[in-house]
């Protein structure tokens, strides 16, 4: 049987597509390309169609065998949200329920949903669980938020099993170099430390400098986007074998500094990046990373890759494909 990929062109799904190809999964990617590149899928099977579209998800499910999906098709830039929340509203949720409708309807039984550790909102204690209270602080987060709740009560009324997987942040690129983040579409810290070391902007903004941290900078738990493919997979694997639908975070336990994160930067591409102390950001908390005992319980996993690893594949991707997928040099 087949795995549907929504955002199969895009970042994590790209890398969880290869994956799943390596282990000998057949997969169709369901793509509007709006966000996602063709050049991404490396090969694979795809159908250009808005998630939206319920007969074409309906026609694809029935041509390739569709047994489970694994949906990232969404918007995901929480600043653009605060200032569109409309458009999160209309993509990530309402188009969504359009789609599950349509995958059920044609017997999909199956998802495993990309959520976001940003449902939390500022955490209350560390390292954040499962447990801890869900409070978006943005219309992406809330939109990530009410797919949960949705898959929540498919799963109550179809029997429509789910996991969705609040991950941390998603780093790195492929052991192979072929794939990558486009830095054109993120404003993740990874590649904008790349930008700046590759010079195509002048430095790296430090936004806080006076957090109650160990360098005063802000904590984040980065995670290696091959850890995240491998999380989906397992995810897949666990409903296969009859697991119920849950939620649970993807993090690595750790979080690191802005600092170093700059500095493990500077060690691998061997250049001294440039960066300028700035002010706080609202809304920026001081310090976020995962508690992932639930994921290693749960699905066996744990993230094997550390942050000199994200960031040297990070290096290897940007520094031979400056302007993503668009020239590779």
């Amino acid at each position: 049987m087949t795995v549907l990929v929504t955002g199969g062109a895009g970042y994590i799904g790209s890398h969880t597509v290869a994956l799943l190809r390596q282990r000998g999964r057949d997969v169709v990617i369901y793509d509007s390309l709006e966000l996602g590149r063709p050049e991404a899928t490396l090969g694979a099977p795809l159908v250009v169609g808005d998630i939206a579209d319920a007969e074409l998800v309906k026609a694809t499910v029935a041509e390739h065998g569709v047994d489970a999906v694994i949906h990232f098709a969404a918007y995901k830039a929480a600043g653009e949200s605060m200032e569109q929340p409309g458009r999160y509203f209309a993509n990530n949720v309402a188009k969504t329920n359009t789609f599950l409708d349509a995958a059920r309807e044609v017997g999909v039984p199956r998802i495993v949903f990309s959520s976001s550790c940003s449902v939390y909102g500022t955490p209350t204690c560390l390292p954040v669980d499962e447990t801890h209270p869900l409070a978006p602080e943005s219309p992406y987060a809330e939109s990530k938020r009410m797919v949960e709740d949705m898959l929540r009560w498919y799963s109550v009324a179809h029997d429509l099993r789910s996991v969705s997987l609040r991950y941390f942040n998603a780093a790195g690129a492929a052991a192979s170099g072929l794939i990558g983040e486009d830095w054109t579409v993120t404003l993740n810290l990874v590649p904008l430390v790349m930008k700046a070391a590759l010079g195509r902007v002048p430095q790296l903004t430090v936004f806080g400098t006076d957090y109650p941290t160990r360098d005063g900078t802000g904590v984040r738990d980065y995670v290696h986007v091959d850890d995240l493919a491998d999380a989906h997979v397992r995810a897949l694997e666990y409903l296969e074998a009859g697991g119920e639908t849950t939620a649970v975070n993807l993090g690595t336990g750790v979080g690191s500094t802005v600092r170093e994160v700059l500095d493990c930067a500077r060690e691998v591409s061997g250049v001294d990046i440039p960066s300028l102390d700035a002010p706080r950001r609202p809304g920026d908390p001081a310090e976020v990373y995962g508690d992932n005992r639930r994921a290693h319980e749960l699905l066996g996993w744990r993230a094997d890759r550390n942050l000199s690893t994200i960031m040297a594949s990070a290096w290897q991707w940007h520094s031979t494909h400056p302007d993503g997928y668009d020239a590779a040099t």
